[in-house]
């Protein structure tokens, strides 16, 4: 349930697909609600899911297709056909509360069979709704959106310069902007993926199901997507819940600028962690010394990369290795192991991974990373702002600020103030600017307190969303509820919360921070 951290996205193999728009929607007056009525009236046949949805397919789900334009300013063009599933309710009709749409997150990731995994989580409220998954604009089974294939990566050499890594940066972002608009009619395209655009996709499938109001959970990337459909369509919000949000004002480069501080602190959490285990993991006997242990690794891999695997590892590979595990408290082993195999390398000595860092380096490996990747960058880069998706469009920039951080944030200020995504040499800007988050539609908002998104940001977004009230957790993680499917420690008051609320209940009278693990007998504090 996780949004997607270290995976790819799966943007899928095949061809968009556009139809032609229903006739009556062939309208002279391009925007209302008379120019979307046959993509709202549309009628769908359902029928079984793909054989790629195995799990859908056995839970008795039914699959379709909704009709919906390209371009909501021109609803008589193109059109795309986005991919929808649904498990009925189980209750009676007049028990019924209506559907349940959900996003997992990304920015990139499927969500045909998200709700179905929500299930367990929601446990007796899941049979009062009908459960809806889907497939965003271009990806998955969605009109899906490919790119020229990536070109294999040349391996770093055996020695290089921060500045050096910093160019490839540079040069791999430039080639992935290339390839994407280079096949076929991409560049008419790449303009309308936006988070605007899903949010009015996602209003088109609520008419299309004949229902007047629309319920959703989103987490991550899907949080904030629900928070700019509750500002589009505040009179078609139901129950919203909103899990892992970001800063509506902070552009897509600020987010991950922003990142770097809570990362750093979750390596400090870690490291004392370690420093407890020296005699499992020999890193150190004090946080002051693993943290030291890991800095001196990126020295050296700044110089000379550590080959692990038959795969040379630079200082960015690092980082980015380094800051996926420190998302989740949980995984500490995970990332002591990793960081013990590392350090090990980096001094020349043998080593054969362990499962965790061979499970990374073999990703690193994949042809279809990059390409899996492109999934998340098509909505960092649509999403308002010239650069588009408001990157900065000097390269300088982000050179200074890599280089600035490393005073504040030595180990992971050079990744995420570095050119991460090709934005910046998208030859045209997104068609609309990102929506301005601002209301006082009720929607229930969850936050973890010591998550990657920094905390102050979620409270930007709950000061935004007026009519919001605040879950927070004082945990290290990214995605409150429902943490219990995917392994992890559950947040009990959190799911509660969760659950009385899409069952029908209100809102919770003020915000509430649900006890640790260690103070949850005594109830939540308010």
């Amino acid at each position: 349930m996780r949004a997607v951290t270290f995976t790819t996205a799966g943007l899928g193999l095949a061809v968009l697909l556009a139809g032609g728009v229903p006739a009556a929607a062939r309208s002279p007056h391009p925007t209302g609600t008379a120019a979307l009525a046959a993509y709202e009236n549309q009628h769908l046949t359902w029928g079984a899911c793909s054989p790629a949805q195995k799990e859908l397919r056995a839970a008795g789900a039914r699959c379709t297709h909704v009709t919906v334009p390209l371009d909501y300013a021109d609803p008589g063009g193109r059109t795309l056909r986005i991919a929808v599933s649904r498990i009925r309710a189980e209750v009676p009709a007049d028990r019924r509360r209506g559907v349940l749409l959900s996003n997992p997150g990304g920015p990139g990731g499927t969500g045909l069979a998200y709700t179905l995994a929500l299930r367990p989580a929601l446990e007796r409220v899941a049979g009062a709704y009908d459960l809806i998954g889907f497939d965003p604009r271009f990806l998955g089974e969605s009109s899906p959106l490919t790119c020229d294939p990536a070109r294999k990566p040349a391996e770093p050499g055996p020695t290089t310069t921060p500045r050096r890594d910093f160019e490839e940066s540079l040069a791999a972002a430039r080639e992935d902007a290339r390839r994407c608009h280079a096949r076929g009619d991409n560049a008419r395209l790449l303009p309308h993926a936006s988070s605007r655009n899903v949010a009015r996709d996602m209003d088109v499938i609520r008419a299309a199901l004949g229902e007047r109001r629309l319920s959703y959970y989103g987490v991550s990337y899907g949080a904030d997507l629900g928070a700019t459909y509750a500002q589009l369509f505040p009179r078609r919000v139901d129950r919203f819940v909103v899990d892992s949000v970001t800063d509506p004002a902070a552009t897509q480069y600020e987010q991950f600028q922003r990142s770097g501080r809570p990362a750093e602190a979750a390596l400090d959490e870690w490291a004392a962690w370690t420093a407890r285990r020296d005699g499992t993991y020999h890193l150190g006997r004090t946080a002051a010394a693993v943290r030291h242990r890991v800095e001196a690794l990126l020295a050296r891999a700044e110089r000379r990369p550590p080959r692990v695997d038959g795969l040379r590892l630079n200082a960015p590979l690092l980082r980015m290795i380094l800051k996926q595990p420190l998302v989740q408290g949980e995984n500490d082993p995970t990332a002591a192991a990793v960081v013990r195999d590392l350090v090990a390398a980096s001094h020349g000595r043998p080593v054969e991974p362990g499962p965790e860092l061979a499970r990374m380096i073999a990703l690193l490996k994949s042809p279809e990373l990059a390409d899996g990747m492109l999934g998340g960058v098509l909505f960092m880069c649509g999403d308002g702002g010239w650069p588009a998706g408001g990157w900065p469009g000097s390269p300088a920039t982000y050179w200074r600020n890599s280089q600035r951080s490393r005073a504040t944030e030595p180990v992971f200020g050079p990744f995420v103030n570095g050119m991460t995504a090709p934005c910046a040499y998208f030859p045209e800007p997104p068609r609309e600017p990102a929506v301005t988050i601002g209301n006082d539609v009720p929607v229930l908002l969850l936050q973890a307190r010591r998550d990657h998104t920094p905390y102050r940001d979620a409270l930007a977004m709950h000061r935004a969303l007026r009519g919001s009230r605040m879950v927070t957790a004082d945990i290290r993680g990214h995605g409150v509820y429902g943490r219990a499917v995917d392994g992890l420690d559950p947040v009990p008051c959190a799911d509660r919360a969760v659950n009385a609320y899409l069952g029908g209940g209100g809102l919770p009278r003020e915000d509430v921070t649900c006890p640790t693990a260690r103070a949850a007998r005594s109830g939540p504090r308010r």
